[in-house]
């Protein structure tokens, strides 16, 4: 709390709750969660873990060149490192996660990390693929909503960020030799002579965690897997959707599935408080939603996509015996 990176993350997400709560009749909005059928939400939260456990798996897949891990012990640590996204801000529990496989399963952290990296350029790609499936409603979005903008243009530029990352990444896996070479270049001539055989090893091991994005069949059996944890959690949005009594298509909720998760990237408090909330009652809004039922859905929505993984990751913690102290955090840094 005391970086100014924190504090700059909250003022965001303040400017973010103040965007999707203007306006908003507070007394229309305690109706719609008074009335709202909750038990909806028990599926929700199950399709939700069955994507989090085909995460695990994706994981395990991804680390396989380097060690064979059961996904049945990859899946607490992964929900300890979503745990670590909710409570932590900067998305530390990437690093969380990273650093106890390491003292687990003794993978170093620096190839750990290069699958992590890997995972998030995927899930990247697959929702951008999310939003241009939708192209035709882009346009009704664009028009309908001043929060969302130019959406089209976001996506465009997006897109092109997320597939250079995935080519650059592709080249530096097919090409290991010729990279470190590379590498090894730049960190003779940039750092200081007492850093070069640290990074030297750093880099070798970010390499090796890159082993498994070598083979064709295995970038397909990543995106696929990437898919179908996306379309889990969209599952979760379309049962939510009926706790509060209107439709959209499943398409429409694929789209805003992307769209609050893109959105998520920005800087913000712990708990993506404000980047998931505002783009999500946006789209809403765009589909013809109320802004009471649409503040209600998505803010529930967001609730119970934080409090159940939260609340599991914490268990794992305690049950590994795991403190975030100062050796910890230390490790992590």
């Amino acid at each position: 709390m005391k970086k100014w990176q924190f504090w700059l993350g909250v003022l965001i997400s303040v400017f973010f709750v103040w965007i999707s709560l203007r306006g908003l009749r507070l007394g229309e909005f305690w109706d719609v969660v008074k009335s709202a059928n909750y038990w909806w939400i028990l599926p929700g939260i199950a399709v939700y873990f069955v994507g989090v456990w085909v995460r695990a798996w994706r994981w395990h897949y991804l680390l396989k060149p380097i060690k064979e891990i059961p996904t049945r012990r990859m899946f607490p640590i992964t929900t300890i490192g979503y745990m670590g996204n909710n409570i932590y801000p900067a998305r530390a529990g990437e690093i969380l996660r990273a650093v106890i496989l390491k003292r687990k399963e003794g993978v170093p952290v620096s190839a750990s990390l290069a699958t992590i990296i890997v995972e998030r350029i995927f899930d990247g790609v697959v929702m951008l693929a999310f939003v241009f499936i939708n192209l035709p409603e882009l346009a009704r979005l664009t028009s309908d909503s001043g929060f969302v903008g130019n959406i089209q243009q976001v996506a465009v530029y997006g897109t092109a960020a997320f597939v250079a990352a995935l080519i650059i990444f592709l080249l530096a896996a097919m090409f290991p030799a010729i990279t470190a070479r590379i590498g090894q270049w730049f960190i003779e001539r940039v750092l200081p002579l007492r850093l070069r055989e640290k990074m030297s090893g750093i880099m070798h091991k970010f390499l090796d965690g890159l082993a498994s994005l070598r083979s064709p069949i295995n970038i397909l059996m990543v995106f696929v897997t990437s898919v179908i944890i996306w379309l889990f959690e969209t599952m979760k949005y379309w049962f939510v959707m009926h706790a509060f009594g209107f439709t959209v298509s499943f398409f429409a909720l694929m789209l805003m599935n992307g769209i609050v998760n893109l959105a998520t990237t920005i800087p913000s408090a712990p708990g993506y408080i404000g980047t998931f909330d505002a783009p999500g009652i946006a789209v809403l809004g765009a589909y013809g939603v109320e802004q009471a039922t649409a503040a209600g859905y998505t803010l529930t929505l967001h609730a119970a996509l934080w409090i159940p993984i939260t609340v599991l990751g914490a268990y794992y913690l305690a049950k590994e015996g795991i403190k975030w102290n100062d050796s910890l955090r230390a490790e992590a840094e």
